[in-house]
C-alpha cells in the first residue's frame, strides 16, 4: 500500500478528522513562507521582518511596519489551491470537524470552510485602537501610510504580531478539537513556532500524519510521514 492509500485508508476509517496547517499550506497560492530560503526572513530591508513585524515596533515606526506590511504581507490575488479545497469538501462531506491554521491570508474560508481557527489572526480584520471600529483588508490596501480611523485613532490589522500573544479563547478551541480529534493531519509547517507547534501534545487520537516538504523532527510519532507539497498530496484523495 503505498502512502497516498494509506491516507485515504485512515481518512475512510476516521469520523473526526482535524487538520492543522502552517505556511506550507498558502505557499502553492504563491504566498511566501517566512522561514525558506525564499521567504520573507531572507529579504534585504531596513530591518529585520522580524523586528519590523512586532508589537513594539508597529508602536514606535507605523509607517515603515505598514510600507513592509502592504507589500509583502497583504496578497489580494491570492486564490485557495487544492488543499483548501480538499479540505472543505470534507467538512462538507462531515469528516472534517476544524482546520486549525497559523495563516493570516483566510483562504480556507475563501474555499468555503466553516470551522477554522485562525492562530494567528488575519490580514481581513482590522481595528481601530481608539473605538474599535472594524476594516476590511481593501481599507488597508486603499489607504496610505498609516491608517487612520475616521475617530481619528491608528487601525491596527488584526494579526498576532511578535511580542503578543495569541488569542487563549482560539488556542483552547484549537486544544479541544485537538483532543477530540481520531485523525490529525499536520500539514505544511515545520513545527518550531511556540506555542502552536505544543498544540500535538494534545492529541491521543489514532492516526497522527503529517505532509511536509521538509523533516520536522516530530516523524517518529507519526503514523504516517509523506515529504511532499500539501495541495498535491491531498488532491490525490478520493
Amino acid at each position: 500500500m503505498d502512502k497516498i492509500q494509506q491516507l485515504q485508508q485512515f481518512v475512510d476509517e476516521s469520523s473526526y478528522i482535524v487538520f492543522f496547517g502552517g505556511a506550507g499550506v498558502s505557499t502553492e497560492s504563491g504566498i511566501p513562507d517566512f522561514r525558506s530560503t525564499d521567504g520573507l526572513y531572507y529579504m534585504k530591508y531596513h530591518y529585520p521582518p522580524e523586528q519590523i513585524i512586532s508589537r513594539s515596533f508597529f508602536e514606535k515606526d507605523p509607517e515603515e511596519f505598514y510600507r513592509f506590511y502592504r507589500d509583502k504581507m497583504l496578497w489580494p490575488e491570492a486564490q485557495p489551491n487544492p488543499a483548501h479545497e480538499k479540505l472543505a469538501q470534507l467538512e462538507q462531506e462531515g469528516k472534517l470537524k476544524a482546520v486549525i491554521t497559523q495563516n493570516i491570508d483566510g483562504l480556507h474560508q475563501m474555499a468555503g470552510s466553516r470551522r477554522v481557527l485562525e492562530l494567528h489572526g488575519t490580514v481581513h480584520r482590522n481595528y481601530c485602537q481608539k473605538c474599535g471600529r472594524l476594516f476590511g483588508m481593501s481599507d488597508i490596501l486603499r489607504s496610505e501610510g498609516v491608517p487612520h480611523c475616521p475617530c481619528g485613532g491608528v487601525i491596527k490589522p488584526d494579526v498576532v504580531l511578535y511580542e503578543e500573544s495569541l488569542d487563549t479563547r482560539i488556542l483552547t478551541q484549537a486544544v479541544e478539537e485537538i483532543a477530540r480529534a481520531d485523525l490529525l493531519i499536520v500539514a505544511g509547517t515545520s513545527l518550531v513556532v511556540y506555542p502552536a507547534a505544543g498544540l500535538l501534545d494534545y492529541f491521543n487520537g489514532r492516526h497522527l500524519v503529517l505532509i511536509n516538504r521538509t523533516e520536522t523532527g516530530r516523524e517518529g510519532r507519526a503514523s504516517l510521514f509523506i515529504q511532499d507539497s500539501v495541495g498535491k498530496v491531498l488532491s490525490r484523495l478520493r
